[in-house]
């Protein structure tokens, strides 16, 4: 058995247990979970993931990633994010399709935030490959 000092312990990795977890809810830092499809090095796997990232780009007030993966034709020019609802949480409630095998698929989800709640049901699309959101149903 060899002997350690207390310098040989191991020291956690850079990316500690205790880094936040990803604003949509999984457990996974924004930089492995949302953060990857935002910046670029990939487009989220499902519908559902799709959901997620595009929650956590409304945290991050991240506009050009919410314009990139709403569908063309329901596309707004632009999105005034302004200060907004300052949000606390996402829960997925059910969804629909949406799978690697799927077309279209569903996600109804509620995300609150502070005084309040949204509730929605959006449906996805996948354009060239790539899902992206096309319109939801609010009720708040």
């Amino acid at each position: 058995m060899s002997r350690r000092t207390p310098s040989s312990r191991r020291r956690p990795a850079s990316g500690s247990s205790h880094a936040p977890s990803c604003p949509c809810g999984l457990a996974e830092t924004y930089e492995k979970c949302c953060g990857r499809f935002h910046g670029g090095a990939g487009t989220a796997p499902t519908a559902e993931a799709l959901m997620r990232s595009r929650y956590s780009a409304y945290v991050r007030r991240d506009e050009a990633y919410l314009l990139r993966t709403w569908h063309p034709r329901t596309r707004p020019q632009g999105l005034d994010l302004g200060p907004g609802p300052a949000w606390t949480g996402l829960e997925v409630l059910g969804t629909s399709g949406g799978s690697a095998f799927h077309t279209t698929g569903t996600v109804t989800f509620r995300a609150s935030y502070r005084g309040g709640a949204l509730r929605e049901h959006s449906r996805f699309e996948r354009v060239g490959g790539a899902w992206v959101y096309v319109d939801g149903d609010v009720e708040e």
